[in-house]
């Protein structure tokens, strides 16, 4: 039977490091505690909100809900296609088997959890304690409905790790089946994407599916059914991990930064506009055609605001040091305890009916600070670091500039393959 190792061919020249990307991942999940703690805040729907909600904060989520979720499979992409220079496909996949599902598993158990406990607890009034709702969660309850029945067990926020392995499956098959051809195929998409065609191409792409699919296919993150997400952040994903392959892409996106910051800007002015007109008195008449332009224009933003985030991350981020090294490795559990944290401390926080300006501030400030305490102790605690997404102690060992770097962690969202190492490091 053929394996992904007897279709493996001789492995290609290792890539360079690229620390910016470390960087922009980094960036990008501290972005995502902010947003989480305003989706607390916003009128979409969320699993607790505040009695303070409003749409005052929706126009300023909008400044990266668009774009955020792509960056990281971009990077994650870039980072899945380093590794595969420095390692065989099935090694590849075995590991990033071991090192997404154990802590996606987990998650669901143990992290995820009092996520839906409290959501059934506000949002239908739930009187049962938690070991009686755990029961119910474990044998796939579906009872607790309004506007729709929540569906138990879920991975909640942890989707994107189950997306992540699934499209590293597909990465990790694709090399294995074509080889060198794969580079080849690289080089060629190199050759188109030069000067205005990095930004017109992609988005053209990317728009048509938006176009297409988004009201045949509603976005669900359940995985299975998921297929406009899929034409998005697969295409993205294998966008990444075909442009690791092309000598000098990121220069280019470099020269492109500040014409693609301002699209950006532009893109995400008219989408404000458009979100803010009366839907209602348009429904039916032939303004409501402008929905699919602006679905490209939601494209448009989002790529175009990923271009500018890689050249400017390229020009004054590029670098190494410890403090790199240590975010690296703390973001993905960072990122398996934040929401859980908000959650709960949210409807902690609730009785005492603080300001929303102040509790928003108490909310931020917390959840970040029980993050990291709880990285802090993962990563002493052999026993939890494979829960956690985390190699062995002694992967974390520093090592020189010129030392093949093994990963320590990792990041669900950034590190693809080695999950926490530096994109384009040498995988444990």
């Amino acid at each position: 039977m053929t394996t992904l190792r007897t279709l493996a061919s001789p492995l290609p020249a290792p890539l360079p490091r690229y620390h910016f990307l470390d960087w922009v991942r980094i960036i990008a999940f501290f972005l995502l505690i902010l947003f989480h703690v305003g989706m607390y805040y916003v009128t979409w729907d969320w699993h607790v909100k505040s009695p303070y909600a409003s749409d005052t904060l929706e126009p300023y989520m909008m400044l990266s809900s668009p774009w955020r979720l792509s960056l990281l499979f971009l990077v994650s992409g870039v980072a899945s296609s380093c590794m595969l220079t420095k390692v065989a496909p099935a090694m590849f996949l075995r590991k990033r088997s071991w090192r997404l599902l154990i802590p996606l598993l987990f998650g669901m158990l143990v992290i995820v959890p009092p996520q839906s406990y409290l959501q059934v607890v506000e949002q239908v009034g739930y009187a049962g304690s938690y070991g009686d709702f755990m029961r119910l969660y474990l044998t796939a309850y579906h009872g607790f409905c309004k506007d729709g029945c929540l569906i138990l067990p879920t991975w909640n926020h942890l989707w994107f790790v189950a997306y992540l392995w699934a499209y590293t499956a597909v990465l990790a098959l694709l090399i294995a089946v074509l080889g060198p051809r794969f580079d080849r195929i690289a080089a060629r998409l190199g050759k188109v994407l030069t000067g205005w065609k990095l930004i017109a191409v992609p988005t053209a792409v990317l728009a048509l599916a938006r176009v297409l699919m988004l009201d045949r296919f509603p976005i669900t993150h359940a995985l299975a059914d998921d297929w406009y997400n899929h034409a998005h952040y697969l295409t993205v994903f294998l966008l990444g991990a075909l442009l690791a392959r092309v000598p000098g892409f990121w220069p280019r996106a470099s020269a492109l930064r500040w014409h693609a910051l301002a699209l950006a800007g532009t893109g995400w002015a008219a989408i404000i506009i458009w979100y803010a007109l009366s839907h209602g008195a348009i429904a039916g008449t032939r303004w409501e055609l402008l929905v699919y332009p602006m679905r490209a224009m939601y494209v448009l933003m989002a790529w175009t605001a990923i271009v500018a985030a890689c050249g400017f991350a390229r020009l004054h981020l590029d670098r190494d040091g410890p403090a790199r090294r240590y975010l690296t490795e703390a973001i993905f559990p960072v990122y398996i305890l934040h929401q859980t944290l908000i959650v709960v401390l949210a409807h902690a926080l609730k009785p005492l009916h603080r300001a929303p300006v102040l509790e928003a501030m108490l909310l931020v400030v917390l959840v970040t600070v029980g993050s990291f305490a709880g990285f802090e102790i993962v990563r002493r605690v052999p026993l939890l670091r494979p829960l956690f997404g985390l190699g062995p102690r002694a992967a974390t060992a520093p090592v020189t500039a010129h030392a093949a770097a093994a990963p320590s962690g990792g990041a669900p969202s950034a590190g693809a393959p080695a999950a926490g190492a530096p994109v384009g490091a040498e995988p444990a």
